[in-house]
């Protein structure tokens, strides 16, 4: 970021409808700063200067209706380094004000060095698994509301078997007493060492992060205590700082996933809202998310690709002060749609798959299998036709879900 706005937090906002552009942003910078500015005398003035918002641009777009981007600079001297300062003081009361959409954040190195990021990111990720050369395989665990343990882990074992290398819980597995969570992980747990004694296979378990607030970081170090291997989030329902300071937390020292529940409250319109880019891409890596989920452009929650693409982007932009993040693509994913999402998305993404891989004709390990096949076929530059010839797996994954090539 360029020194001149080394001050300040710069927002940039999409604006439309009928108005006097230069006027609307004008007002914007005074009215989420000073509040009023030509009311007040000299002497308030130059007291009130370093508080006062500025206009950096104006760029009306020719197009029928009328809309416009503006960037607004918030001086940081009215702000704390997190996100709830942040977002209150730039999209506030100004996100009920209209046809106006924030689009974009640029915070100052300041700011910047006093986020978490990943811990460990789309590298240490990969250490922790011993997994260099591919896309990552995860599996949701979709069948968990109303099972005993012993159910559970029953299908925690068919889902490794297969091949996987993660397996995260169903956002919606809500567990009220922490010791069940205690018990299920230590099973988990336990699989995925007698998998790795047994094959050298490593598994991540990403448990759900559940329960009252203030009770979160409390819980996350006790599950990590008990012998967690990565954390699942719930993030806009439980708050933007709670991942923020679980990050941060050198007692969490296990990587922590990000799940989107909830942002599609905040990002699909194209006049109101969040950006789907900035939501899900930067926040996500500036609060500290090692994977975050998303949908993905193909499958049954869709997402507009250029957005979907910006938002790994996001994930996967370094600085001198953060690591890279994995993004994850989700909803819909079937073993028919790797080659897209290699094509668009590299190496460097996570394919995550529930019904793909659970509602296999031959079970979630054939399903788990059918998805391993098909990554090793796209990144040795085969087509997954010519991979399911020896792999009946793939080949059954086909012919039930097909392939789709655009």
């Amino acid at each position: 970021m360029a020194a001149a706005v080394e001050d300040y937090v710069l927002a940039t906002y999409l604006l439309h409808g009928n108005v006097n552009y230069h006027k609307k942003a004008h007002d914007i910078a005074i009215g989420l700063t000073v509040g009023t500015w030509t009311e007040l005398t000299k002497e308030q003035q130059q007291k009130m200067m370093q508080h006062k918002g500025k206009v950096f641009d104006i760029h009306e777009i020719d197009s029928e209706p009328r809309k416009a981007f503006i960037t607004i600079g918030y001086p940081i001297t009215n702000m704390t380094p997190d996100l709830p300062s942040i977002l209150t003081t730039v999209f506030g009361k100004l996100s009920m004000d209209g046809q106006i959409k924030l689009m974009d954040l640029e915070l100052p190195d300041s700011f910047i060095a006093q986020f978490p990021g990943p811990r460990f990111g789309i590298k240490g990720v990969r250490n922790l698994l011993g997994v260099n050369e591919r896309p990552l395989l995860m599996s949701i665990f979709k069948q968990c509301i109303g099972l005993s343990l012993v159910e559970l882990d029953e299908e925690y074992q068919k889902q490794i078997a297969g091949g996987v290398d993660l397996v995260k819980d169903d956002e919606i597995f809500f567990t009220r007493d922490p010791n069940d969570v205690v018990q299920r992980i230590k099973q988990m747990e336990k699989r995925n060492r007698e998998l790795q004694e047994q094959s050298g296979k490593k598994v991540l378990y990403a448990v759900n992060l559940t329960g009252p607030v203030t009770e979160l970081t409390e819980r996350a170090k006790r599950y990590v205590g008990e012998g967690a291997s990565c954390l699942l989030l719930n993030v806009f329902p439980y708050g933007l700082d709670i991942l923020h300071r679980l990050a941060q937390d050198p007692d969490i020292n296990v990587p922590i996933m990000a799940h989107p529940s909830f942002s599609g409250a905040l990002y699909p319109s194209a006049e109101f809202g969040v950006a789907a880019p900035l939501l899900l891409g930067k926040i996500m890596r500036w609060a500290g998310a090692d994977m975050t989920l998303y949908p993905s452009p193909y499958g049954s929650v869709t997402m507009p690709k250029e957005d979907s693409l910006k938002i790994a982007s996001h994930l996967r932009s370094a600085n001198k002060y953060h690591v890279r993040a994995f993004p994850v693509p989700s909803a819909g994913v079937y073993p028919g749609l790797v080659p897209l999402l290699y094509r668009d998305f590299g190496n460097e993404v996570i394919v995550n798959a529930g019904g793909g891989i659970h509602g296999h004709p031959q079970g979630a390990t054939a399903g788990a299998k059918a998805f391993i096949h098909a990554i090793e076929a796209v990144t040795t530059g085969r087509s997954l036709e010519e991979y399911a010839l020896q792999s009946p797996e793939l080949y059954t994954a086909i012919q039930k879900w097909g392939v789709k090539a655009t």
